[in-house]
């Protein structure tokens, strides 16, 4: 594990895990507080939606993947609070 952890430090790289992959971007559900990546020069599927911009996630656990989790954009691109339970 100590290799991999100086590999990582020389090499630049971080072991926080990516919300995507290369060439992609995460969306949101519209409504929800689900989640996915889209190939970069596409659209959202029907249903989803890009996040605001500067309330993208980019880590899992980081802010605004967090931040995520209890909120969502309606169908009117407005941020609001997840109901409980929902």
């Amino acid at each position: 594990m100590a290799c991999v952890a100086a590999v990582a430090v020389l090499t630049g790289c971080s072991m926080e895990e990516a919300v995507c992959g290369g060439g992609e971007y995460p969306v949101l559900t519209i409504g929800g507080t689900g989640a996915a990546c889209v190939p970069n020069g596409e659209e959202p599927p029907e249903g989803y939606t890009r996040y605001p911009e500067g309330k993208v996630p980019q880590h899992v656990g980081d802010k605004w993947d967090t931040y995520w989790q209890t909120h969502t954009v309606d169908e009117h691109g407005k941020v609001v609070e997840v109901p409980e339970g929902g």
